[in-house]
C-alpha cells in the first residue's frame, strides 16, 4: 500500500469535507462512490481528492469531529471494486465498497494528514 500525505479541510457553513492528496492539482474526473461522496481522479485515473457534500449527515457525525486534523483515508481498487474507509481521530467513521463502474486503474493508497 502506497502512503500519501493528505490535506483536509472542512467547511462548516456548507458542510463540505475535502481531502486532497499533497502534490496533486485539480482532477480530470469525479465519480460518486456513494450518495454525497465523490472520488476525484487525475489524468492517470489515480486519486487526487475526496469530496463529501453534506458531510455531517452522510457520515453521521457531528461537525466538530470533521474539524479534527487527524484524518486517515484508505482507498483501494482491485479493478472490480473500490474500497473506501475514512477515519478521524483514529476512529473509523465510514467505510464502503462499490463496484468500479468508472474504469479506474488498480491502486492501493493510505492517505494521512501529517
Amino acid at each position: 500500500m502506497e502512503s500519501k500525505e493528505l490535506i483536509s479541510s472542512y467547511d462548516e457553513i456548507n458542510d463540505t469535507f475535502v481531502a486532497k492528496v499533497c502534490g496533486k492539482d485539480g482532477y480530470c474526473a469525479s465519480y460518486e462512490l456513494s450518495q454525497g461522496i465523490f472520488l476525484n481522479v487525475d489524468d492517470n485515473s489515480l486519486p487526487s481528492s475526496i469530496q463529501i457534500n453534506g458531510a455531517s449527515d452522510v457520515l453521521n457525525v457531528n461537525k466538530g469531529l470533521l474539524e479534527d486534523p487527524n484524518v486517515c483515508i484508505i482507498i483501494k481498487c482491485n479493478g472490480d471494486v473500490i474500497d473506501f474507509e475514512l477515519s478521524i481521530s483514529s476512529k473509523k467513521v465510514f467505510a464502503i465498497s462499490s463496484f468500479n463502474n468508472f474504469d479506474v486503474e488498480m491502486f492501493s493508497y493510505m492517505i494521512k494528514a501529517n
